[in-house]
């Protein structure tokens, strides 16, 4: 499930993107912005429910919130972005947690086991999201420029999603 939202992310990612780069225009951002936060919000509770797993699916539906919001401020032409880059620093605290449990594997339980799996492929991941999403923050509060944020999208698209969605799907396993 959440392999094939990572493909989709990218649907968001980079026509985002490119409307910061001048290329396009905020509504039809917006409406492909909110399809794709509807969905991961969707894949999140299915994910929790009928996966079982709460801990990928808190991921998900901070990310799928955020993309919520920033379609609604696409689509409404919202002027004053601080609002919506609050929730982006959320989300940036968010994906840092857990990057933080993917790097250490989370706590080991009496019993021995442990829930989070270590895995430094996800850790750098979810420190590109939290760098990304602090960006967007910085950006929201004009203290950023949207091209700066625009070419991260860029490059993280590759790294952060499709690396790691497409090497699951085939090979079962992540890069490292």
């Amino acid at each position: 499930m959440t392999t094939a939202l990572l493909v989709m992310i990218a649907l968001m990612w980079l026509p985002v993107a490119l409307l910061n780069l001048g290329k396009g225009e905020a509504k039809g951002t917006g409406a492909v912005t909110g399809i794709v936060g509807a969905v991961v919000v969707l894949g999140a509770i299915i994910q929790a429910a009928v996966f079982k797993d709460a801990f990928t699916a808190g991921l998900l539906f901070a990310h799928g919130i955020l993309y919520c919001c920033v379609s609604y401020a696409l689509l409404t032409g919202l002027e004053d972005l601080r609002s919506v880059g609050n929730v982006s620093l959320t989300v940036a605290l968010i994906s840092t947690i857990y990057m933080l449990l993917f790097y250490t594997g989370g706590p080991v339980l009496a019993d021995g086991t442990q829930l989070v799996g270590k895995s430094m492929y996800l850790a750098m991941a979810c420190l590109g999201y939290a760098i990304l999403t602090f960006e967007v923050w910085l950006a929201f509060h004009g203290k950023l420029g949207a091209g700066i944020v625009a070419w991260s999208l860029i490059i993280w698209v590759p790294i952060g999603l499709w690396i790691p969605a497409f090497w699951l799907m085939a090979a079962g396993t992540l890069p490292f």
